[in-house]
């Protein structure tokens, strides 16, 4: 009997998925891969049950013969194993960054003389409620709080970009590219002090009062799924800082992350510039101590900010902090530096790595920005945020369209730097 495969990476079974099988069927023997949970977040979806779950659900479908676990988005690995006579798919990868992956399967038959199905993609209003709901879902508080968690668990560097509003969330949440026949996206959305700030037109220096960033983080919330992690400046003083770490939380935001100073803040990028003031080991202890201790569920981190490159206060005093604040019971370590050369930043993640293998590393490749993800990763960072790359780009752009227009005394000419009102609403879910 001729071997059919299909691959699945829904959390529920509609008819959509029924329609595959039914198809399949006519074909020969079913077999059913579940893409695993490390494929999954690759390919812009974020498991809500567990490997274990889908691979059961899928067995339970009326005509699957077998179910497999593919781990290659591309079906390198499936193929390989099975070679299947047939594989079948909706037609919706016959465009948009799925092609890459479509080409690919379709390079593989070709090799042994397999066969290609595009199956019509079902489009209804049961289907589309589904995948509402399984939505919705992802950007419940209680899943989204979690996932940072598991992504670094599952994937060897999380990349995260900066957001400031609804808009910017929704251009990381669905910007999907494929790079060398790959899929590629990024993992988690952070929310910049620097960046909230500057959309608002003030000045970075902890003007914008709590509430109104909470209020962008709703804002970002309601209409992305992906992991948040918010840039809490100095954390302020103990006693407000246990609220925010509550109050983050609830809200289903990932991460905090803290540095060390006190007084008013000045950003770190002019270093010793301008006077800055370095927390002592023991306040800014205390303070993790007191933001840990608030907390109410073991998903939330807490990362400590070490500001003694940027201060130049030397390599021995970042380690010895980051020692003390991982003691402390801080979930995670950022080391910042200014320098256009990666050569500190490396420094600093081997020798803390000799000690200690676990705790996640963060890194802000903003200066150095040469170094590439994977050279960081394998001096055990951890995650890399992008941290005001959006907001910078946007600028210089609307900055020229309005001197364009006040030049012609007409939008015409600006039509070169737009981009259309029917792409842009294309981002924006409809109900």
């Amino acid at each position: 009997m001729k071997k059919i495969y299909t691959c699945f990476c829904t959390d529920v079974v509609h008819e959509g998925h029924l329609n595959i099988i039914r198809n399949a069927q006519e074909y020969g023997r079913v077999i059913v891969g579940a893409l695993s949970d490390k494929a999954l977040i690759r390919y812009n979806r974020f498991p809500t049950v567990s490997q274990e779950e889908r691979v059961k659900l899928y067995r339970s479908i009326e005509g699957v013969d077998e179910v497999v676990i593919q781990d290659d988005m591309l079906y390198d690995d499936v193929i390989a194993l099975i070679k299947p006579d047939y594989i079948i798919h909706g037609d919706n990868w016959q465009s948009g960054p799925e092609k890459t992956i479509r080409d690919h399967v379709e390079k593989l038959l070709k090799e042994y003389g397999g066969e290609l199905i595009d199956v019509p993609y079902t489009y209804n209003e049961d289907v589309k409620k589904i995948d509402l709901q399984l939505r919705e879902k992802l950007a419940m508080p209680e899943y989204r709080r979690k996932r940072l968690r598991q992504l670094l668990e599952m994937t060897p560097i999380v990349k995260a970009m900066e957001a400031h509003s609804g808009l910017t969330g929704l251009i990381v949440e669905k910007t999907v590219v494929e790079n060398e026949g790959r899929l590629d996206q990024f993992d988690a959305l952070w929310i910049s002090s620097l960046c909230d700030s500057t959309a608002k037109g003030k000045p970075d220096i902890e003007l914008v009062d709590f509430t109104s960033r909470l209020r962008t983080i709703d804002d970002i919330t309601e209409v992305t799924t992906k992991p948040i992690i918010f840039d809490g400046d100095t954390g302020g003083l103990t006693e407000h800082f246990v609220y925010t770490v509550r109050s983050l939380e609830k809200m289903g935001v990932s991460a905090v992350i803290i540095e060390d100073k006190k007084g008013l803040k000045k950003n770190s990028l002019f270093g010793t510039e301008v006077e800055q003031t370095q927390a002592t080991i023991e306040e800014f202890s205390a303070k993790i101590a007191a933001g840990k201790k608030a907390q109410l569920t073991d998903d939330f981190m807490i990362i400590a900010r070490i500001e003694s490159l940027i201060l130049e206060k030397g390599m021995e005093d970042a380690l010895k902090r980051a020692d003390a604040f991982v003691a402390a019971g801080a979930d995670g370590i950022m080391i910042h530096s200014r320098k256009k050369d990666p050569g500190e930043i490396i420094e600093f993640c081997d020798k803390f790595r000799e000690n200690n293998k676990t705790t996640p590393i963060v890194v802000v490749p903003s200066s150095f920005n040469t170094v590439k993800e994977e050279e960081l990763a394998e001096h055990g960072v951890n995650i890399v945020i992008y941290a005001n790359q959006l907001t910078r780009s946007a600028f210089p752009a609307m900055q020229q369209t309005a001197k364009t227009i006040l030049k012609n005394h007409r939008a015409k000419e600006a039509d070169d730097y737009l981009m259309s009102i029917k792409d842009i609403i294309t981002l924006i879910d409809e109900i």
